[in-house]
């Protein structure tokens, strides 16, 4: 089989051929760490880190960088408006954005370079493409230096859109602009901004605009070309299509492939912290578990876009506590190990749909099938093939970060344990119940939702599958 990714630039799901034999080099554009995360920000860390997870499985040695923005001007607004330094105020976000993606058993990166580390580098790309005639320094005294977008015939090919049809960039005073469009590569110090958030340069202090840095710390860790760039959606234009141009400009082939996951939407609108709509990961874990979450996530495909509700993360959470009941009672049968390569034992199913663009929708619903087959077999008393299916479903749960016997998920214990113990039992006797439905013993199924309601717990029917809450 041969895996197929999805590219933005070509708009077509192509083969992956790396650049290196057995070697995946990737990049994501990480976060700016302005404010704490929210749902919308690490879907792409969740999504990306199943990437990750199957070209590992399909045999690769993967570099896989993911930068952090951490000087930016909307760092130094919120920074001023909580009355801290800002880059304080940056490495605490920073923290807030690394415990929320270990909550969610997102692997760190390979190397996770920031902005604030790299600015030699950024001045050497700088320099380099003004003596390549695609940058300039403004002639207005601010020492702003913008790279010229009527220099690179190519500007626009990675969204496909004419100079004359984009709007004019919004990353800097327009008045030393040779044409509205031209965005910046560096940024002069300007009177009330922090000194400290300023380093030298040819053209007087000042910092980097936001597009060079990624270009600048892909380079240096990946080198002129790689294999994968990825980021959301929302990041195609004008970051990704700034980075590709003063990259390419500067003599770098740079990315192969584009990837891009969907945004998560509330009320039909793209999460933001403008718009208000923001659901911060530290608020929903208080209610759900990170390894519930991460499987909501994961169980759209990374192009689709998520409208998200609670009410939909919580039938989330009781399917995934019906694939936990019955590892639990298929590991009571024997061991379920997993081998050393997980491709042994995953189903060609399964392996068909990660191929095709990381089909995680579909690779899904063959877990749960393979459930389905697994507790067929424990209801015929066959241990041998309800452990092969236990073993099945395992290795698909740890090529999507869901093992529940991963080291990375935390043990339940006190109250949050008791929930768990009650959500096994409860999913399997609506399992029972399901099985009995489908038999039309319609009086074995009203008996067994009788048990569970004079337990003071209520059962909902629903499309996918019955849910639970207590009374």
């Amino acid at each position: 089989m041969t895996l197929r990714l999805f590219d933005t630039a070509t708009r077509e799901v192509r083969d992956f051929r790396p650049l290196r034999a057995g070697e995946v080099s990737v990049y994501v554009c990480g976060l700016t760490v302005q404010s704490e995360p929210h749902v919308g920000h690490v879907r792409s860390g969740v999504n990306f880190d199943v990437l990750r997870r199957w070209l590992e499985v399909r045999g690769f040695a993967v570099s896989f960088i993911r930068n952090v923005t951490d000087i930016d001007d909307k760092i130094l607004a919120k920074a001023a408006a909580a009355g801290r330094p800002w880059y304080a105020h940056a490495q605490l976000m920073h923290r807030q954005l690394t415990a929320a993606y270990a909550s969610l058993n997102v692997e760190p990166p390979t190397y996770e370079p920031a902005a604030t580390g790299h600015v030699p580098e950024m001045l050497e790309l700088i320099e380099d493409l003004i003596g390549r005639g695609h940058a300039y320094a403004a002639e207005d005294g601010s020492g702003d230096v913008y790279f010229d977008v009527r220099s690179w015939p190519a500007y626009g090919e990675l969204t496909r859109q004419g100079i004359d049809d984009m709007e004019a960039a919004a990353d800097a005073d327009p008045r030393g602009k040779r044409d509205p469009r031209d965005f910046a590569l560096w940024k002069g110090h300007k009177p009330g901004e922090p000194l400290t958030a300023s380093w030298p340069s040819p053209w007087g202090r000042g910092r980097p605009g936001w597009h060079i840095e990624c270009s600048a710390m892909a380079g240096k860790y990946l080198g002129d070309a790689f294999d994968i760039h990825g980021g959301g959606f929302d990041l195609r234009f004008p970051h990704h299509e700034n980075e590709q141009a003063q990259s390419r400009a500067a003599g770098r082939d740079f990315a192969s492939y584009w990837m891009h996951n969907a945004w998560i939407t509330t009320a039909g609108e793209k999460m933001s912290k403008s718009l208000g709509n923001t659901l911060s990961i530290p608020a929903i874990l208080e209610e759900f578990r990170g390894i519930d979450l991460r499987y909501y996530l994961v169980a759209a495909h990374y192009r689709s876009h998520v409208e998200f509700s609670f009410e939909a993360l919580a039938e989330a959470a009781a399917g995934f506590a019906r694939v936990e009941h019955f590892l639990e009672r298929a590991a009571a049968t024997g061991s379920l190990d997993l081998p050393a390569s997980l491709l042994d034992v995953l189903p060609d199913a399964f392996v068909a749909a990660m191929d095709d663009d990381l089909g995680t929708s579909t690779a899904v619903g063959v877990l749960h099938d393979a459930v389905r087959e697994g507790n067929k077999a424990l209801a015929a008393g066959d241990a041998a093939a309800a452990r092969v299916h236990g073993v099945a479903v395992r290795a698909m749960l740890a090529v999507l970060g869901l093992d529940p016997a991963d080291e990375a998920w935390p043990k339940p214990s006190g109250d949050a344990g008791l929930t768990a113990a009650v959500d096994v039992l409860v999913a399997g006797l609506l399992e029972e119940r399901a099985a009995a439905r489908a038999a039309k013993d319609f009086a074995a199924a009203d008996a067994i939702r009788d048990r569970i309601k004079a337990a003071g717990i209520e059962v909902t029917d629903t499309p996918d599958g019955a849910t639970w809450t207590i009374a």
